[in-house]
Formats: structure tokens, sequence, C-alpha cells
């Protein structure tokens, strides 16, 4: 099958440090490579694959400090795969709206996979386009009517996450993603001083971010109970999950999947999770962490989350969140687009009012 991956320019394929849905496109991509499949990668021109690359600009657009209006450059990758278009039997877009209105106007199918939550806006957009083919990450996820085709967890390769068997000596909890109000670490701040633990917190502040860390996280930090790593590579991520007590996932928005949640897991270290979006699917409540009703709660289940087997948490990964299982997902997906059992008709202008409804 000769196929056409699109990743956000954003990162490079895969991220050196922190970088969800390029992570994912990584290890899609090189898979396919592996199961006999022509794949072409459009990504910056950084980035490290087993496909053909095709190098849509020469680095991650947000190391490239020149460009002054980084979103803009993100239409490029989109509109060179659609260029090349009739090469493909299939196009995988990872990029969101960008490539909606081009799928409508070319043979070659498209599938979307989709890595974010619909805010108002972006559901208007999407609803416009309802009936092109889309993947959700969760059934979370499937806020707005839409033409799904499947729901593809994401996977990780657990040969590339130690096991530890048991936290490290002081004990502490973790935190790793996006210093952004959505990811939650004032809550887990919040929860460390309220039970006295130390927290070890990972993670970038991207340059929307930067009040938000200046003004509720940095004054918190002292490099004692509250310790800020910054970005961190992956032996540095896992040594810092697997050596944790728990993982703290204390999120405030409706999280299609969050990656961190299985690489917890799969280095033997349970996650608590607040109940929203992705969460309850995603952590086995009881066996490979706890789903929690409110920040409070969360801190309450600390003590049992250490009673729970790390073994079992690794082992919850490695039967249902793995690339071999993302991949088959995938292909299955593919080849469920290409025999016309999901049909992509071009959406109706009408469609875009009202708009569709988004369940809070």
């Amino acid at each position: 099958m000769k196929i056409a991956q699109i990743a956000p320019l954003w990162e490079r394929v895969p991220p050196p440090t922190y970088g969800g849905i390029e992570l994912v496109v990584g290890r899609l991509t090189d898979e396919l490579v592996r199961r006999g499949h022509e794949v072409t990668l459009f990504a910056s021109g950084d980035s490290q694959t087993l496909a053909s690359l095709e190098a849509v600009y020469p680095r991650a657009l947000r190391l490239d400090s020149k460009i002054q209006e980084r979103p803009l450059y993100e239409v490029l990758a989109p509109s060179q795969a659609y260029q090349r278009a009739t090469e493909f039997d299939i196009i995988h877009s990872h990029v969101g709206v960008w490539a909606l209105p081009l799928a409508e106007v070319v043979s070659t199918p498209t599938v979307h996979t989709l890595h974010g939550r619909f805010s108002r806006d972006s559901g208007e957009i999407f609803g416009y386009h309802s009936t092109q083919p889309y993947i959700s990450i969760s059934d979370a996820q499937r806020q707005i009517d839409l033409n799904y085709v499947k729901t593809v967890y994401n996977g990780i390769d657990i040969g590339n996450y130690s096991y530890y068997p048991k936290p490290q000596d002081p004990p502490y909890l973790a935190f790793l993603g996006r210093f952004s109000p959505e990811k939650g670490p004032q809550h887990a701040i919040a929860i460390a001083k309220k039970t006295g633990w130390r927290l070890k917190m990972a993670g970038k502040v991207d340059v929307v971010d930067v009040k938000f860390f200046e003004r509720e996280i940095a004054p918190l930090i002292d490099n004692r109970q509250i310790e800020f790593l910054g970005e961190v590579n992956h032996a540095e991520k896992a040594d810092l999950l697997g050596n944790a007590s728990a993982t703290l996932f204390p999120i405030t928005w409706d999280e299609p999947f969050g990656l961190v949640m299985i690489e917890s897991m799969a280095t033997g270290t349970p996650v608590i999770g607040i109940k929203m979006g992705s969460v309850p699917e995603v952590i086995a409540h009881g066996k490979s962490g706890f789903v929690c009703q409110t920040y409070d709660e969360m801190a309450e289940m600390i003590p049992a989350a250490l009673e729970l087997d790390r073994k079992t948490c690794r082992e919850y990964v490695k039967n249902n969140f793995t690339i071999t299982q993302m991949v088959d997902g995938y292909e299955a997906a593919y080849e469920k687009v290409l025999q016309g059992s999901v049909k992509n008709y071009p959406s109706h202008p009408a469609r875009l009012y009202p708009l569709p409804k988004i369940v809070s």
C-alpha cells in the first residue's frame, strides 16, 4: 500500500523531548514501513524516519525564531501532500482542519486522525466536513457527529520502557506534560502540598503559557519539595516516571488520550487521574491506577495507589496499548476506507449551520 502520512510541523518526528502527536506519527510510520508498505512522511526536515521523508520545512517550526506567525506554516505539509495525491493509495492526515478542504477535491481517499478536542470553532469546521473518514483516539473524543471509521488508541513500544519493580527511596510523585492550565500542573502542586509528598515535574513551557508558568508555577518551585526538571529526553522521562511512586494526571480539560498515562504504567508506575476525557478508558481503575472525581480525591488515593501491583500496570499496557495494536487498527481502517465500506462524499455547505452540538 502506498501511504502518505502528514505530520504537524511544530515538532520534528519523532520529537527529541515532548510532543505527543509527533511521537505517535513516528511510531506509526516506522511500523508501517516494517510491514512492507511504501510510506512517504510529510514533516519537518529534521525528522528521523524509516519512510521516505518529504522535508516540508527545514526544521521544527518552534525551533525557528525567524518565523513570526508559525501557525500559518502548518498549511505547507498538507499542501505538498495533496499536490502529489495521485501517487498514493491513501492519505493519512494528522494536522486537523488544515487538510479538510484539500481532501475533498482529490480522488485519493483521506483518513483523518483526530488528535485534539473540539472547540466551538473547530467543531464548526469539522462539522462542515463531517462526511470525510475520521479516526478517534478514544471514544470520549467523539463529541460531535462525524463519519467515524474506528477508534484507535495510541500505542507505545513497551520495549523502550524499562520496568521499575519498586519506586525510588525517598519516594516522590511525578508530573509530566506541558505546563499549561489544561494539563493541571497547578493541581499537581496543590496535591503535593496537601499531602506532604515530594513532586518532580517535567515538561515544556510554550510561549503562550509563559505568563501562566511565571505566575502560578514558578513561585512554588523550591527544588526541595517541588522540583522542576524542564524538558526531558526519553531516557530521562522513563526514569522520572519509573522511579515515581505514582504519576499524577490532574487535567482540567477533556484530554482525548493522554500518552503520559500509558508511558507511566508501562514502567510499572500507577496513574492517578481526574475523570475527564479519555482517562476512564486509559486507566484500569483499581488495577493500574485510579480515576477520581475531584482533585481532593486524587490526593486521598495516593496510599491506595502504592498498594497496586506494578507488574499488573505494565501488563495492562502490554495487552492494550502497544504499537502493534495501534498499527493493526490503522491498517484495518485503511482497508475499510479503500474497500468502500466508508464513503467519502463531499460535505454539503448546509452542514455549516446550525453549529454541531458539542457534548460538555
